[in-house]
């Protein structure tokens, strides 16, 4: 029995839902507006400030979707109404990044700085030149603009420079020993 796909999903003030008879849900908030279309191997219901996830029997592939679609609106509603935040650091002498419009400038080390551009609803900001806060409503999207940033510079595991995430732990290694 999915435990998770039994949680109701609150939907806050000023979050609108709209569930059509073919299953496709819309949640639409002061942050943006959501779609997902829906297997038919689970239903949503909407109790008054609650949706409920339910699926029609106990076969593996149903209790599968039943956690998942659970987990995927309650993310909606959430993005739609509060958004999403990822902290990014840039650990090394020299690098560092700078708003240019909408977008990043970041200056890692190479040749060239690299312009890197805010793709629809993410906010990139700079608050300083060593730090990077990616907004938006879409959490699959708003992980994937940071993994992205990431792959610019990867940490690397002898002197830890690199972009990294804000609470992310780097294991170092020991560099090659001197002549004994």
């Amino acid at each position: 029995m999915s435990r998770i796909g039994n949680v109701l999903i609150p939907v806050p003030k000023g979050v609108d839902v709209k569930i059509t008879p073919d299953m496709k849900v819309t949640v639409k908030g002061p942050k943006g507006q959501m779609e997902l279309d829906t297997q038919k191997r689970v239903s949503v219901n909407q109790d008054g400030d609650a949706l409920q996830v339910l699926r029609p029997d106990d076969s593996q592939q149903s209790r599968a979707y039943h956690g998942l679609y659970q987990r995927l609106l309650s993310c909606m509603v959430k993005g739609v109404s509060e958004g999403f935040k990822k902290q990014l650091e840039l650990i090394g002498v020299g690098y560092r990044v700078a708003k240019a419009g909408t977008g990043l400038t970041f200056n890692l080390g190479y040749s060239h700085p690299i312009n890197f551009p805010a793709p629809a609803g993410i906010t990139l900001e700079a608050p300083d030149n060593t730090n990077v806060v990616i907004s938006g409503f879409d959490k699959q999207q708003v992980g994937q603009i940071a993994a992205n940033i990431r792959r610019l510079r990867p940490p690397e595991p002898y002197k830890g420079k690199g972009i990294r995430y804000k609470d992310e732990h780097v294991r170092r290694k020991v560099g090659k020993s001197g002549s004994k």
